[in-house]
């Protein structure tokens, strides 16, 4: 291999690089001398060597970097990326549910955080029985630096890095102590965020220990402690008529006059719902008033804008030389996080479950007539703990020989690694209990309501009467505020799953020959993999006796053997215009016990026409298997937040179209939301549980990724780094959550009859079920631009000066779909939320002596969605066409958020910081379709100004 000196070397790397690499070169130096410079191993490539780190497109974070930030997880860190996306889960995210809800997760390119790698010192992270892969199972204080790979890498690592690897590096050899406090909260006093970590090192001539333990726990935000929430769907444009006629101001429906109260055709009267008067007797007809929108429900008052997250981690490595080319490394890796979510109480119907108020009961307004009511029980809202436990144990044995004059590295390792989430969650309703308690009832001798009749009584014990008329706050017999009968109704609901990684690989790579231009590098390997996962709903939950949302167990694995092969050719060196040219391949064989095998390989090429100056290109194929929740997942309701085109009243809707005519869904029709009453906010809360499942004849997704780049570092700028990338990623066969959204728009708008046939609809129109799965719905692409500018001003008397500028276009993000006449066409979403066209970030570091401050202005370009509603200022672009289609559109303006970090390096081996997130509490944008969030902001902005404190002291 051509060697060059490490200062040469170094000054030709990107400075992010360089800067994470500089110490540990300079440990091997002195350790075992200059040439072990070229058997550095990076990430997204298997080949030992100091030119590999720039033959792909790598962004590195040091700890310096990390410590510069004010966050507290590794996630938090990686959202802030240009070229991530907002994740599919996020803490915004309050009517989330399932197995993944709580974690944190990275999302690349905006293609899907299943579709992003995550590593572990090489070594994948645990992942949930639908491929999530939960970043706060890595603690802060353990990490020594995070590589980025920007490019698709299943040659490498196989499955799942289609978009992309995350390789999150930890610390080795620590030699000494560390311990650090971390305090912070928001502007308004609220989302307390508390750390506090120490790391432990012992390191001998042939081995050491590191030992981090840290504590987490970040606080919620609620949403009526916001001003985009705190009013309801609309934010601060929203008035009573926006909230839930589902009330905690009780209703009901006289059926002397209306019968079974159901919902009527479109154009009919529609049944009138009354609520107690102020004072009033429950038990007297004549004591109510039909319902105004004064007395709605803002649902957000009782919901969490941020969920809160408590973390514990412990991490240990230890590593021994067992000779001078054999060396033992161990992780073992415990952590637990729970996240603390809680909604509003839930919005009862009683048409919903077949349990009216019995005409027997003692509260009966109509004795002996059965009485349909609505009620949102206020008293007891829903939360959920997830409380997730990760263990995680990776022994590597790694060594190096040497054939005829040339070094071989190799490694033998295996990974068991096991997450066990219990899921307790209360608020939901038991059915069989409230059936009871909606039963016959008496006033008894004592003048206390006791289930049952006086000739057959039942025991105040086994069962308590409800009166659902008594509005919240008001005091009687069979309050919901009771808390006898709020045991009774309302049991504690547990889940459980458990995931199991095993992995057992074996890689070597070494030089072959010497060719004219350098040495002829190769990399191959061997893993077996197994994957286990079972999640089981409560018994209530899958039986569907609770007001909760049902399900049904997922269970299942599959094992897979992989080899792989890489090589590096170097081609031309130290000639005019060709300082280097590299070609680099690899490919790996996949055979899963599940769907097959498959073969996908990657090319890449590296020339460098000057020192200064460096081209690089690499095209690769990717998969993704489908997960066990992707095959063999249960079936699972919810309440789901849409449009529908048939209901919208914007200008350019499809309502009265030949597709919602043939469904019978009258031209005046305005979709309706939970209590029958027409939405005013979009997308908007179906009144009725939707069924969606797995499928198990589903296809791995295939890909193809290219990247082309410069990194310039020019000779007379020292210390200017410059990169500029292309890429490119095709994706076919999307494993794709299908969508409510989506099957009324390729139905209703696009005009494909196939996709109307699981739709179905009630006598007034609104969509009263559906059910949908996954499936291999087609495929997508997207193209864009990264470019990193990196100057290190040399030292003036002012200070030390370094300013980081990256920034992220995205020219392209396109989905395959069919228009109304059937004709295939592309969708394009950029500018959608989270599809930004553009994300800058811009970092300035100055020191000068012990002082340092760091500050980070984050540029989001404007957003889109469409017109839903004719709220005034809603709607700009009410004529937009797309692919011959009315697509009207709202813009919003682009948003920046700063944030600024003041540092201090003690005498006494301290550091002190004190900074601020957001620091000019920037608001961005209202966006009605909640992007990325249950509310009406984008889930993936700051919701305020963020305070905090960090102190670090050495030993």
């Amino acid at each position: 291999m051509n060697f060059r000196t490490p200062a040469v070397r170094l000054g030709l790397l990107p400075a992010g690089i360089a800067l994470a690499l500089t110490p540990t070169f300079a440990s091997a130096q002195e350790a075992k001398g200059a040439t072990d410079l070229d058997r550095i191993e990076v990430t997204g490539s298997r080949i030992r060597g100091a030119s590999m780190e720039t033959q792909q497109p790598i962004l590195t974070l040091s700890r310096e970097n990390l410590e510069k930030q004010g966050y507290t997880s590794v996630a938090d860190v990686l959202q802030n990326l240009t070229s991530a996306g907002s994740p599919a889960i996020s803490r915004a995210d309050a009517l989330s549910s399932g197995e993944n809800v709580g974690g944190y997760y990275v999302d690349l390119r905006n293609l899907g955080a299943q579709r992003t790698l995550v590593l572990m010192n090489g070594k994948r992270l645990g992942a949930t029985t639908a491929g999530y892969q939960d970043l706060s199972q890595i603690p802060m204080s353990a990490v020594e630096r995070i590589e980025v790979l920007k490019d698709g890498a299943s040659a490498i690592y196989g499955s799942d890095a289609i978009a992309g690897v995350v390789n999150v590096i930890t610390r080795k050899r620590f030699d000494g102590a560390e311990a650090s406090v971390y305090v912070g909260q928001y502007g308004r006093g609220d989302g307390d965020t508390n750390t506090y970590s120490f790391t432990l090192g012992s390191e001998g001539e042939r081995g050491g220990v590191t030992l981090s333990a840290e504590y987490s726990k970040q606080d919620p935000v609620w949403a009526k402690d916001r001003w985009f929430s705190r009013d309801g769907g609309l934010g601060p444009n929203s008035t009573p008529e926006d909230w839930s006629a589902l009330s905690q101001n009780s209703t009901w429906c006289d059926p002397r006059v209306w019968g079974n109260c159901k919902p009527r055709a479109a154009g009919q009267p529609q049944p009138e719902w009354f609520t107690l008067n102020q004072g009033g007797n429950p038990t007297n007809s004549a004591d109510y008033h039909e319902l105004t929108p004064e007395e709605y429900s803002n649902a957000n008052q009782q919901m969490m804008v941020q969920t809160g997250v408590e973390r514990k981690s412990v991490y240990v490595n230890g590593n021994y030389d067992l000779t001078d080319s054999i060396t033992f490394n161990a992780d073992l890796l415990y952590n637990q996080r729970t996240t603390d979510q809680q909604i509003a109480g839930y919005p009862y119907q009683s048409l919903s479950f077949g349990t009216p108020l019995s005409g027997a009961s003692a509260f009966s307004p109509v004795p002996g007539q059965d009485v349909e009511f609505r009620r949102r029980l206020w008293e007891v809202p829903r939360t959920t703990v997830n409380d997730l436990k990760t263990l995680r144990f990776a022994p590597t044995l790694n060594g190096y020989f040497e054939v005829a004059g040339k070094t071989w590295d190799w490694d033998v390792g295996a990974l068991w690694n096991r997450n066990e989430l219990t899921k307790t969650g209360h608020g939901d309703m038991s059915l069989i209990a409230s059936e009871q308690a909606l039963g016959p009832s008496f006033i008894n001798g004592q003048n206390i309501a006791q289930c049952g009749t006086a000739a057959n009584p039942i025991e105040l014990g086994a069962c308590r009467p409800w009166n659902p008329l008594l509005p919240y706050g008001v005091a009687g017999q069979g309050s919901l505020s009771d808390p006898d009968l709020q045991n009774f109704l309302f049991p504690t609901y547990t889940d459980t799953g458990v995931t199991k990684t095993t992995s057992f690989t074996a890689n070597l790579s070494g030089s072959i020959i010497d060719l004219p231009a350098g040495e002829l590098g190769v990399a191959m390997g061997y893993e077996h993999r197994k994957e286990e996962g079972t999640f089981v709903p409560d018994a209530f939950r899958q039986s569907g006796r609770s007001t909760g949302l049902a399900s049904t167990t997922t269970s299942g694995d599959y094992s897979l053997d992989e080899f792989y092969l890489e090589l590096n050719v170097p081609i031309l060196s130290d000639m005019a215009f060709a300082k280097e040219l590299t070609f680099n391949a690899a490919s790996r064989y996949s055979d899963y016990s599940n769907f097959g095998d498959t073969i996908n390989s990657k090319f890449g090429l590296v020339w460098r026409p000057i020192d200064e100056l460096l081209v690089r290109a690499t095209y690769a194929e990717g998969f993704r298997a489908p997960t066990i929740d992707d095959l063999y997942g249960g079936q699972n309701s919810s309440f789901e937040r849409y449009t529908d085109p048939c209901g919208s009243t914007a200008a350019g809707s499809v309502a009265g179209n030949a597709a919602c005519t043939a469904a019978g869904v009258s031209p005046s029709y305005v979709q309706v939301g939970q209590g029958g009453t027409p939405c005013s906010t979009f997308p908007c809360a179906t009144p009725d549980q939707f069924i969606s499942g797995s499928n198990s004849e589903l296809r791995p997704e295939t890909s193809t990724s290219k990247t082309a780049g410069l990194v310039w570092s020019p000779r007379w700028v020292q210390g200017l780094d410059i990169s500029l990338d292309w890429y490119r990623y095709e994706i076919k066969d999307m494993i794709i959550a299908d969508s409510v959204d989506r099957i009324l728009r390729d139905c209703y708008v696009l005009g494909n009859a196939a996709r109307c046939e699981g739709v179905s609809r009630a006598a007034d129109g609104h969509i009263d079920a559906l059910t949908y799965g996954l499936a291999n719905l087609g495929s997508m692409e997207t193209e864009g631009y990264d470019l990193g500018v990196k100057y290190r001003l040399p030292e003036l008397s002012i200070g030390k000066i370094s300013l980081d500028w990256q920034t992220s276009y995205l020219a392209k993000y396109d989905e395959a779909g069919q228009n109304s006449a059937g004709d295939n066409i592309t969708i394009g979403r950029v500018g959608e939320a989270g599809l930004f066209r553009v994300r800058s970030n811009l970092g300035v570091n100055w020191e000068l002596g012990d002082f340092g401050v760091n500050w980070t202005a984050r540029y989001y370009s404007g957003m889109k969605e469409s017109c839903i509603t004719e709220a005034e200022g809603w709607c700009d672009a009410p004529n937009h066409m797309a692919n011959g289609e009315s697509d009207p559109l709202r813009h919003t303006g682009s948003n920046t958020f700063h944030d600024v970090q003041v540092s201090w390096n003690a005498p006494w081996d301290a550091t002190i910081a004190v900074g601020a997130n957001n620091v000019f509490d920037h608001r961005g944008a209202l966006m009605y379709s909640a992007p990325n969030s249950s509310f009406a902001y984008y889930g993936g902005f700051d919701v305020g100004r963020f305070l905090y404190m960090k102190y670090t002291q050495r030993f």
